[in-house]
């Protein structure tokens, strides 16, 4: 892996492709998760530091522009090597433990369920700092709201499954 070559010329067409992944995510998993804000998650005794509700979707948009863009500085430098191949492994997995999260909290009401999940999510995010860091300090560095708002958001499902278990 050569980390230390300039970046290729920027190219739109990739970024656009990486900001869409990201946000149809997200997009999919609000289906599952909208209908149920007013419905089962009204029910739940939540904590007094729970985030009004308006919140969430303008946080996971701005986490999951951050995410793509980090995607794409990492894809702009990708190569043949095993790195490269973890780096994207993990990328893909993260994203599919944070599409699964909603699906498991909102979809299947399963507090627990969601805890672990977003436990795995936590440190998936973690190594996707380390592996995104190795080919872009700067995507790695992205991802750090990302983070942040998971560990949050990891604190946040704990308690709520010990004020509703």
């Amino acid at each position: 892996m050569n980390t230390i070559t300039s970046p290729k010329k920027f190219q739109l067409i990739p970024l656009v492709v990486s900001l869409l992944i990201t946000l149809a995510i997200g997009f999919v998993a609000s289906l599952v998760t909208r209908p149920q804000i007013a419905g089962w998650y009204s029910t739940l005794v939540k904590p007094s530091f729970n985030p009004p509700s308006w919140l969430f979707a303008p946080v996971w948009t701005a986490i999951y522009i951050l995410i793509a863009i980090a995607a794409y500085l990492v894809w702009e430098r990708r190569d043949n090597s095993t790195n490269y191949a973890t780096a994207r492994a993990v990328y893909v997995i993260q994203l599919a433990l944070n599409f699964a999260w909603s699906i498991v909290f909102f979809g299947c009401h399963s507090i627990l369920g969601a805890l672990l999940v977003i436990l795995l999510l936590w440190m998936s995010i973690v190594l996707n700092v380390r592996w995104f860091g190795k080919f872009n300090k700067i995507a790695g560095w992205l991802l750090l709201p990302y983070f942040l708002w998971v560990s949050f958001a990891a604190f946040l499902n704990y308690n709520i499954y010990l004020l509703n278990h």
